[in-house]
């Protein structure tokens, strides 16, 4: 069982995910903290590969009030992502030749309560895709919202 900490919900709207993978993550002792006080936003992050390993950018994992000044740590600061070499190389050739993106999609302590991240290969969607995707969201509301009205 896995308990949530933060979703991407802007990266389901803006890219077809293809494949999700798990992938460990790299944290400071006061960021863990946070975590757990759900004090991150991963709106604008994004993964990338550099030298070999996958770092997420752009996270940002808020300070605690509590949080010794001398301990705190760098909001933005980039995260190494841990995975298998032969994943990062699978997902290095289809990032360079195929055009894909590397977003994370949601960040959650698993079994073991360690911080692990839902790492995805997507494709950006156009802008037609995007218009599309809210008028089915909008016509499943709709339904929803009719089903629990009917009385019959």
């Amino acid at each position: 069982m896995k308990k949530n900490i933060a979703r991407n919900k802007k990266a389901l709207f803006d890219y077809a995910i293809l494949e999700t993978f798990e992938a460990g993550i790299v944290l400071k002792g006061s960021e863990v903290v946070a975590l757990r006080q759900a004090r991150t936003n991963l709106k604008d992050s994004f993964v990338r590969i550099i030298k070999g390993e996958l770092y997420l950018l752009n996270a940002h994992i808020s300070h605690l009030n509590t949080t010794h000044s001398h301990y705190k740590h760098e909001e933005r600061a980039p995260r190494k992502l841990l995975m298998h070499r032969k994943q990062i190389d699978k997902l290095l050739g289809k990032v360079s030749v195929e055009g894909y993106t590397l977003v994370i999609l949601d960040l959650y302590f698993n079994v073991k309560n360690k911080v692990k991240a839902t790492l995805a290969l997507a494709k950006g969607k156009n802008l037609h895709d995007k218009r599309e995707s809210l008028k089915k969201k909008q016509a499943d509301l709709e339904a929803k919202i009719a089903i629990k009205n009917y009385k019959g």
